[in-house]
């Protein structure tokens, strides 16, 4: 590909495949990624009428230049299958799609936690040329993008996908300017299974606490279930400590609200003991009193 006779402006268009996964907890967000790539060539040129009309043909990867895309919040190798295909057409243009594994970087907001919104970029760049040498040509409306994007959908896991916007950009990069697409990928968790699965059992847990204020004081039945509710939901804030990072700005709501529990059900524990004590305390003094009347 001769790049000296001025700049390459290549047509690029992304789409978003499929939403496969956000781990809150190392911060990265797992999607698969399709790029549609359409750049001119001028070495390339035939008429179509001197071979019997063909206008378009598909050749080796291998054969021809294309451009060295990266994604620069990708943090793991790709494990996309390469597409070993690329087409050319008659009049010079070249055509090429490229699948990615994306793993990349996004610093997530968990504050609302189930019911959260994220925002990740992915960033489009070349590897190793100059906003000289290669040019991006975008389409920016972001409504036609997000429709095209919603129509590749084919897996969006516990997330549904919102939007998806675009920024060109020109960024430095040792001491050269290179030209950026900065992709904005916004989407909502869907929450239902968490409720389903997490707040409402540590819900129940507090109502039975207060279902255990009907139990007779008498004993030590009533300390040991409200040491097991207790315990029950512990295990509910470990399994919330797996989930969220520990980075965050602010203490995410769902962990207030389980502390709250947690609280409120260690003062019923400790009211409960507070009063057993007191009803032994008071059966000691009364046999107390009953053993001296017997004496006089």
């Amino acid at each position: 590909m001769n790049l000296l006779n001025g700049p390459t402006c290549q047509r690029l268009h992304k789409t978003n495949m499929g939403l496969c996964q956000t781990r809150e907890i190392d911060q990265t967000f797992v999607s698969f990624v399709g790029i549609y790539m359409r750049w001119e060539d001028p070495d390339i040129f035939w008429k179509p009428k001197n071979f019997g009309e063909l206008d378009r043909m598909t050749v080796s990867a291998d054969l021809l230049w294309k451009p060295d895309l990266m994604i620069k919040e990708m943090i793991e190798k790709d494990k996309a299958v390469p597409n070993p295909f690329i087409t050319i057409q008659s009049n010079g243009f070249v055509e090429y799609v490229r699948d990615f594994m994306v793993v990349s970087t996004c610093k997530m907001q968990v504050y609302n936690f189930p019911f959260d919104i994220q925002s990740c970029n992915l960033s489009l760049k070349s590897i190793v040329y100059r906003e000289e040498e290669l040019m991006f040509d975008v389409i920016t409306d972001s409504k036609l993008i997000t429709e095209w994007t919603r129509q590749m959908m084919s897996n969006e896991s516990e997330w549904l996908f919102i939007n998806m916007t675009v920024q060109p950009q020109s960024v430095q990069h040792f001491y050269q300017n290179q030209s950026v697409l900065i992709y904005t990928i916004t989407m909502k968790r869907c929450s239902a299974l968490y409720i389903v699965n997490f707040l409402v059992p540590i819900m129940f847990f507090f109502c039975l606490d207060l279902a255990s204020f009907l139990m007779s004081e008498s004993g030590g039945e009533k300390v040991s279930f409200k040491v097991t509710v207790l315990l029950a939901v512990t295990v509910m804030q470990l399994i919330l400590n797996d989930i969220l990072p520990s980075t965050s700005d602010r203490i995410p709501l769902i962990a207030v609200y389980c502390i709250g529990i947690f609280v409120l059900i260690m003062i019923s524990l400790l009211e409960t003991i507070l009063v057993m004590y007191l009803i032994e305390k008071d059966k000691q003094g009364n046999y107390d009193g009953g053993e001296t009347e017997h004496i006089l």
